[in-house]
């Protein structure tokens, strides 16, 4: 191999996920403000809708630690291009389901497609970033994920305004389609390859395994409280929408901007997090993304409404660097997707519990009390997080001073 051509795979590397990350993204952003009103449309209670929610998010958490272990052993490649497919051909069944049982079965076939893209290409990414830029690499990165998930809601909207709801998964369809064209042709096979996750004893390291790292144990408790959060906005807030008198349109809009947010402080935020204190950052985000999502309904309008997406991704991008560098440090411990696996797994399990949990609250106490609950949760889960880690570093520190 030549060293031009050494030099240059991890840079094709990099832009070529990024812009089928992104494709991807946007596929998935697109049906946000929809999936909501499409499933109340197929007669869904609200406690069916969180389940319609949960499957995708159920059947993704199975499969991603699986998947990150073989990716791992095997290679990445292969899995990310035979996932892009699969979005595709079920792209094409969401318009075809006709009633919220076949529109779950849908849902969870769609969560075990998206287990081998976006985390796999996340590890791949991982293995490029080089120590000490954790945070900015996988800042710069993460750029392809927001942007495409800020565009997609907007131009889900307005396709569904201005083509009609099929519209919406035929070009989620295409998106997926362009994307494994783009890895088939461009990704280098050889970059981000190779068994990193075995023990000494040549065995795979399994979740449970990975949860001994200390680091991936605080990732995988913090991940999942994020998700409270953006559960609630993705979720629940194209059903509050209607209740202040907003088109979904405007729905989509205060979402997208949220997204488009988080996407344009990646970069700072990044650049701050290798210079900084990772664990003070994830601790101001988290607290600022609780009061956040906890001001909904106190947002009656249009411009409330945006005043409170963009403290919400404020909040969101200030601890998505930091996580994500701390992601990476444990991956090249203990396998970068077996972490990478694990980090979008506990993202998964809040995905899950969210939708459940504010479906029951939505048929029981209205929709208001599911932000409110929200923001709580999270704001007293940031805290348990801060001290027991705290703790853990204390601890750490003794020993290293005794040894």
């Amino acid at each position: 191999m030549s060293t031009e051509q050494t030099t240059n795979s991890p840079r094709r590397a990099y832009v070529t996920l990024f812009i089928a990350v992104f494709a991807t993204m946007l596929g998935m952003g697109i049906i946000a403000p929809l999936l909501s009103i499409y499933a109340d449309s197929l007669g869904a209670s609200g406690l069916w809708i969180g389940i319609i929610f949960s499957a995708f998010a159920l059947s993704r958490s199975v499969f991603m630690p699986f998947i990150g272990r073989i990716s791992d052993r095997r290679g990445r490649k292969n899995i990310i291009l035979l996932g892009l497919l699969a979005y595709s051909a079920i792209s094409i069944c969401y318009i075809f389901a006709g009633s919220v049982y076949s529109l779950t079965v849908v849902r969870l076939i769609h969560g075990a497609a998206s287990a081998m893209v976006v985390p796999i290409a996340m590890a791949y990414i991982g293995e490029l970033s080089e120590k000490g830029k954790e945070g900015s690499h996988m800042g710069n990165f993460s750029i392809s994920l927001f942007l495409g998930l800020g565009v997609g809601p907007f131009m889900g909207g307005f396709l569904n305004d201005t083509l009609g709801f099929a519209s919406v998964f035929w070009v989620m369809a295409a998106l997926s389609i362009f994307s494994a064209l783009l890895i088939l042709v461009l990704l280098p096979p050889f970059v981000g390859e190779g068994p990193t996750s075995v023990t000494a004893e040549g065995k795979s390291v399994s979740l449970r395994m990975a949860l001994k790292n200390p680091w991936m144990r605080g990732v995988a408790a913090f991940t999942f409280l994020s998700a409270l959060c953006r559960g609630s906005l993705m979720v629940f807030v194209p059903l509050y929408g209607p209740t202040i008198g907003l088109s979904p349109s405007e729905v989509g809009i205060a979402i997208s901007l949220n997204i488009f947010l988080m996407a344009l402080l990646q970069f700072p935020c990044g650049q701050l997090t290798d210079r900084g204190n990772k664990l003070g950052l994830i601790v101001a985000g988290s607290a600022l993304t609780a009061i956040s999502i906890a001001l909904v309904p106190l947002s009656s309008t249009f411009m409330g409404l945006l005043a409170v997406s963009v403290l919400l991704g404020a909040g969101s991008a200030l601890q998505q660097p930091p996580i994500m560098a701390l992601t990476v440090q444990a991956g090249k411990e203990i396998g970068m997707g077996v972490s990478m696996g694990a980090y979008n797994s506990f993202m998964s399990i809040g995905m899950i519990v969210t939708p459940l949990m504010g479906g029951c609250l939505l048929d029981l106490l209205g929709i208001d009390t599911i932000f409110y609950l929200s923001g709580i949760v999270t704001l007293v889960g940031t805290v348990v997080f801060f001290l027991l880690i705290r703790l853990w570093l204390r601890a750490e520190t003794r020993t290293s001073s005794s040894a």
